[in-house]
């Protein structure tokens, strides 16, 4: 009897999840082109090269073991001739190396983005390629030149894969409120600017928060950081309904933002949108206490947690969610993999809710003239009262 109980769990078990996986995909519009992405991770290209620098006469800090704390302490020991040398030999290392000066990651991206540019226009004219690698390059060639404009602060750069990136808006040395845009599927190099849906990807987001903040406290000195350092889901496939993807990022989001603290940067208020708020649902347990101040997930399928105590974090938690938002379709249960978990605009899950009636849609949270951008701004300058 008991072998046949069993086999009757696990066949239930089986048949929940089956009709699970058929919801979300109705739910959803189906499996939307998605394809299975392989996620990157570990420190950037160049780390072998890094480690065996002895030319200062000292060990470098492991990129793959090092704290940020230990690399902040390990920078703040060099001159700046010494640091500079490091971003000369190796641009991908330091400018992607948490805890490192924020300036001298400025100036190592920048580096590395002109060598990738050059490369690229090799590629493009190399007689043995085709013309379809020579077009591709070509795209390649111009987004770089694109990050290397007059102005652009680009404070992670990691060319592999479908590219990582994580870009700075205002002045991270001198403001008071800072925040980090965390995004959800489709994002990459290539679409963390993309002109369609601006609203919908980091960069447009981070432009709107941080305008919305300055016309609510003009005397306030902020930067928001669109952050794009883990590889995403592409499109409605299994990598979205899964953790796997998130599991990956969270300890990157987590490092990125000790990386933050180590140098000295105000704790910021996390904004994660849809699958974004996956990500940081696994990260923040494990980010330390007082490394952000405010947690705001919006458009989320679930964080995999089943309430804000789950997340042992001191921030404040913050859901919002668009009645014309289509992850409201989503079934929030987590089983045999699928799925995320509980919804975080649940009154039972504990977050305090953010209205967000003008939002557009799941991608138009930020948009201008919306009442979540305009209490998303409230939050992020500490302005709580405002938040209605």
């Amino acid at each position: 009897m008991t072998v046949l109980r069993n086999a009757v769990r696990r066949s239930k078990r089986t048949l929940t999840a089956a009709v699970l996986a058929l919801t979300v995909v109705a739910g959803t519009g189906g499996w939307a082109a998605g394809s299975a992405q392989t996620a990157v991770t570990g420190p950037a290209p160049g780390a072998a090269a890094w480690r065996a620098d002895h030319a200062l006469g000292v060990r470098l800090p492991d990129p793959a073991s090092a704290s940020p704390t230990e690399v902040a302490r390990f920078f703040a020991g060099l001159t700046g001739a010494q640091r500079q040398a490091l971003a000369v030999r190796h641009p991908l290392t330091v400018g992607n190396l948490d805890g490192t000066p924020i300036a001298l990651r400025y100036e190592a991206n920048a580096r590395a983005l002109r060598v990738e540019r050059d490369r690229a226009l090799a590629r493009a004219t190399d007689p043995a390629g085709t013309l379809q690698d020579h077009q591709q390059a070509k795209k390649a060639a111009a987004r770089y030149a694109a990050l290397l404009a007059p102005g652009r602060r680009i404070l992670a750069f990691d060319p592999r894969g479908r590219g990582q990136v994580a870009e700075v808006h205002g002045d991270l040395a001198t403001a008071q409120r800072t925040s980090v845009i965390v995004p959800g599927s489709d994002i990459d190099l290539t679409t963390f600017d993309r002109a369609t849906d601006p609203y919908g990807t980091p960069t447009g987001m981070a432009t709107s928060l941080r305008r919305q903040m300055a016309a609510e406290a003009p005397g306030v000195r902020t930067a928001v950081i669109a952050w794009v350092g883990y590889t995403t889901p592409v499109g409605l496939g299994p990598d979205a309904a899964t953790g796997r993807l998130a599991e990956a990022g969270a300890p990157r989001l987590t490092r990125f933002l000790a990386g933050l603290a180590a140098t000295g940067t105000p704790a910021p208020a996390v904004l994660c949108h849809s699958y974004g708020s996956v990500v940081c649902g696994l990260a923040v347990p494990h980010a330390g206490r007082g490394r952000l101040l405010d947690l705001v997930v919006f458009g989320s399928p679930g964080m995999r947690r089943d309430n804000v105590a789950e997340l042992r974090t001191t921030a404040r938690v913050w859901a919002a969610r668009d009645a014309s938002d289509w992850i409201g379709n989503v079934p929030n249960v987590e089983l045999l993999g699928l799925g995320h978990g509980a919804d975080p605009t649940d009154p039972a899950f504990g977050a305090r809710r953010v209205p967000a009636q003008r939002a557009e849609g799941h991608t138009g949270y930020l948009a201008p003239g919306t009442d979540s951008l305009r209490n998303f701004a409230a939050i992020a300058l500490g302005h709580y009262g405002a938040v209605r």
